[in-house]
């Protein structure tokens, strides 16, 4: 860099303001993101305050996925804008246990919407219920991917009674009176699969359906049957 002493004053504000602004964007270049008007189109997601300027610029980060085959996709937290836990427990791996459950609420059918949804039962977990996190360890929409909860690290906040020994994946929907589609039931099976694979659940795991451990009618009288066909399935309670 030339010696301060050969800028021109105006070119000296420019360049104290360039450095200062460059400085200030830091937090959003190490996590790979583009500083931008929040008008402006972004591929991913906006994080607010890692950008210098005023409110509306920030952060667009593109999203971070874990592609787990047969097109099948783990969004992770900060793909969709999950908010920060309060605070978090480690969970032992590996899961001796797996469990289904469906939200009880909206369904989506692509990014946008499953977005929408998810930030809606973070909040209602965090704010309503006081929890610590969202509860779930991931979430499925009906665009036949995975958006990830608490995910493998955290114990979660689903099944009273199990979250230190398993996990749970939450279809996102309402499913007493119709199942979920083919694509979000493959991606299910495909992210059980793949936790065994990668050793955060034990190959001789048992799958429970919500209703098989407590008095509710979670995951639904329409989805309830068809993950009793699954691999896996206990009728024995743990």
């Amino acid at each position: 860099m030339a010696p301060l002493s050969r800028f021109s004053l105006p070119a000296l504000v420019l360049l104290v303001f360039f450095l200062h602004s460059e400085a200030s964007d830091a937090p959003c270049l190490a996590m790979a993101g583009t500083c931008q008007d929040d008008h402006e189109p972004c591929e991913g997601s906006f994080i607010t305050g890692h950008c210098s300027g005023g409110s509306h610029r920030r952060c667009c980060v593109a999203p971070s996925v874990i592609d787990i085959g047969d097109g099948v996709k783990i969004y992770a937290r900060d793909s969709w804008g999950a908010r920060e836990p309060k605070q978090f427990q480690l969970f032992q791996k590996p899961a001796s246990l797996f469990f289904i459950h469906h939200t009880a609420g909206h369904s989506c059918h692509d990014f946008d919407t499953c977005v929408t949804a998810l930030k809606g039962i973070q909040n209602f977990h965090m704010d309503t219920r006081g929890w610590d996190d969202i509860g779930y360890s991931f979430l499925v929409g009906q665009d036949g991917q995975i958006y990830e909860g608490r995910g493998w690290d955290h114990v979660g906040a689903h099944t009273l009674h199990y979250n230190t020994r398993g996990y749970a994946a939450s279809f996102m929907g309402n499913y007493m009176t119709h199942p979920p589609n083919n694509a979000s039931l493959n991606a299910a099976k495909k992210l059980i699969e793949y936790g065994v694979s990668k050793g955060f659940v034990s190959s001789t795991y048992h799958l429970y359906g919500h209703r098989d451990v407590s008095a509710t009618a979670c995951p639904g009288d329409a989805l309830y049957p068809i993950i009793q066909t699954w691999p896996h399935y206990s009728h024995v309670k743990p």
